[in-house]
């Protein structure tokens, strides 16, 4: 901060603002020496190489002052691996090693002095991430430099000493809850095209618990040995009339090679909203894509009747195999865009980022790992948000450090509130404090300085919030009353089915298995298990709400085998008033008592076995 500080007095603001254009800012301040050549070198200094894994390429330019040759500070015009299926280079970047060669003062103006004294570290990208391709061999890497050219072997050995940490967390296969809107989320789960740089695996979408806790503070150091399995979040929401869905993805760090001003900090979550119109179809039209970058939101739209609303339109939707939405993530900083927005840097026809090294991410309902800094195809599985995240967020019922930044939600436009303070940012400490939100701590900052949508309602809120951003075609029904936003105590569903509707784990069956269930109660209620199904009757108080239901496998057609229930929250009762037999059709019926006022979270874990 000092050193920000310091530099914000002393240089203009013109030229501050170009700290990545410095050759040409000195050409004007005092005469810039010629590059008369170039060298690389790696980082570390061994150029052998595993397969798939990684080394710095940094590449140092040099000139003459007088006879005597010297260092000259410039970032790199290219690199590029020479060899057919050599490998990958990243984009560049400053170099973040051991430097041991000084710099020449170029022009030797008291500019040129103070500049190079208080902020060298961040004027040049002269290094780029190489990754190895499976095939073992010598490779060559060139570089240019202002015109001049120098190359550098590297060779790739299987018996070359690892780089990488071991991961000390592995998660098994995700069970499928019963969660109506799954079906939906899996449907529309987004392309990604996510951008890689000098930290890749801090650019893999992942879950918070990668590293097997909880807890937000110590996931900036966790990153090499926490899982690398690939996770995005979702939410769901509906009106009468559309389906809203939100998908997050949150990333370790949040990193950049000049870490000034908060532009580093630990975890990251950015994300976006699709707005979905139910025409008759199953899976409806998707009309609009908002996609978050740094707290600006960007458009994107599926209907041609769509106009500018608050915000402009900022492309068209594109997508792969016909219903998943295509998005572009910044390494890095890991804002949002669609794929033909203007800040996208990835191709989707070509399937090629067009500067970088990157990694494409496709929905397989598995979490696999990118086997390397630019995989293509990697599958990704989805998580709840209800139950991974927000039953974690309200004040005072969560002991683990995961949230900070309490905070209470107050939506403009007479709009659904809530009653309690919730977690508006993971806890985070390395670099900078609490810069990552849950989607409930989102904001844009346009519509939030014009008093349209507050702190956390334009994902708290997406009926109201995508018709203030956009405007929708006046000729077709648009909703803002909800039937369903569990994160607004809101459920208007009739009462019914506990139907899974997106795929099963393979089926337990007498053998044993379990049914996870998680409900918010404020009375008496039954929830009757039957099969992979079931449904929910309330005896007194309140409708259940934010209710999800977990299958191991379908409930045994056997009146045999021990049966239990456990209680894992909740300030009631809970109890097995029935167990599955021939004259009750196998249906497990379970009774949950609630005798306090107000709702309460419940997690039950009915199990059975032989």
């Amino acid at each position: 901060m000092k050193r920000t500080l310091f530099l914000a007095v002393l240089i203009p603001l013109a030229l501050a603002a170009q700290l990545d254009k410095l050759p040409e800012t000195l050409g004007k301040l005092g005469k810039q020496a010629a590059v008369t050549e170039i060298a690389l070198r790696t980082d570390p200094a061994d150029s052998r190489v595993r397969p798939f894994e990684t080394l710095v390429v940094q590449v140092r330019a040099y000139g003459k002052d007088g006879d005597k040759k010297v260092r000259l500070r410039r970032s790199v015009t290219r690199v590029t691996v020479k060899d057919s299926g050599g490998g990958w280079v990243s984009k560049p970047f400053a170099f973040q090693g051991k430097d041991d060669e000084a710099f020449f003062d170029e022009g030797k103006s008291p500019f040129w002095n103070i500049f190079n004294k208080s902020s060298a570290e961040y004027t040049i990208k002269d290094a780029v991430l190489y990754t190895a391709p499976e095939k073992p061999g010598k490779y060559k890497v060139e570089a240019d430099v202002e015109g001049k050219q120098a190359s550098i072997e590297i060779e790739v050995r299987a018996d070359a000493s690892s780089r990488k940490k071991a991961e000390t967390v592995t998660f098994p296969q995700q069970a499928r809850t019963a969660d109506p809107y799954r079906a939906l989320a899996d449907h529309y789960a987004p392309f990604v095209a996510q951008e890689t740089w000098f930290t890749p695996k801090a650019d893999i979408p992942s879950r918070f618990d990668f590293d097997g806790d909880w807890q937000g503070d110590n996931n900036w150091d966790a990153l090499e040995t926490g899982s690398s399995q690939a996770y995005v979040h979702y939410a769901a929401m509906e009106t009468e009339t559309h389906w809203f869905l939100i998908y997050n993805f949150f990333h370790p760090r949040d990193y950049s090679d000049r870490c000034v001003i908060g532009t580093c900090h630990e975890n990251d979550n950015e994300g976006i909203i699709l707005t979905i119109s139910k025409d008759g179809s199953t899976y409806g039209k998707l009309q609009l894509m908002e996609t978050l970058a740094h707290d600006n939101i960007y458009s994107f739209t599926g209907d041609s009747g769509i106009r500018d609303g608050v915000h402009n339109i900022d492309g068209k939707i594109e997508f792969y195999q016909d219903s998943h939405p295509a998005i572009f993530v910044e390494s890095g900083g890991h804002g949002i865009y669609g794929t033909r927005g203007s800040a996208s840097k990835f191709t989707l026809e070509r399937g090629e980022f067009q500067t970088s090294t990157g990694i494409t991410l496709i929905y397989k309902g598995t979490a696999e790992r990118p086997r390397h800094a630019n995989d293509r195809l990697v599958g990704y599985d989805l998580l709840p948000m209800y139950d991974e995240w927000w039953l974690k967020a309200e004040e005072g019922k969560w002991n683990q450090r995961t949230f900070d930044d309490y905070f209470r939600y107050e939506p403009y436009g007479d709009r659904p509130g809530l009653s309690f303070k919730i977690g508006g940012a993971f806890l985070g400490r390395k670099e900078a404090e609490n810069k990552a939100k849950p989607f409930w701590g989102w904001h844009d900052t346009q519509t939030l300085k014009k008093k349209v949508l507050s702190r956390g309602q334009w994902a708290l809120d997406p009926a109201y919030s995508a018709c203030h951003d956009m405007s929708f075609p006046s000729g077709k029904p648009y909703s803002i009353d909800y039937v369903y936003n569990p994160y607004l105590g809101i459920d208007k569903r009739p009462p019914g089915s506990v139907q899974a509707t997106a795929a099963m784990q393979p089926s337990a069956g007498s053998a044993g298995g379990q049914v996870d269930i998680t409900a918010r109660i404020d009375g008496t209620v039954e929830l009757y298990l039957a099969g992979s199904g079931g449904r929910w009757e309330v005896v007194s108080g309140q409708d259940v709400s934010g209710q999800t239901v977990t299958f191991s496998g379908p409930l045994p057609e056997t009146a045999t085998g021990k049966w239990s229930l456990s209680k894992l929250a909740g300030r009631g009762k809970a109890e097995l008033v029935e167990k599955p037999a021939a004259e009750n059709g196998y249906t497990a019926v379970i009774q949950i008592e609630d005798p306090q006022g107000g709702a309460d979270t419940y997690r039950l874990r009915l199990q059975w076995g032989k």
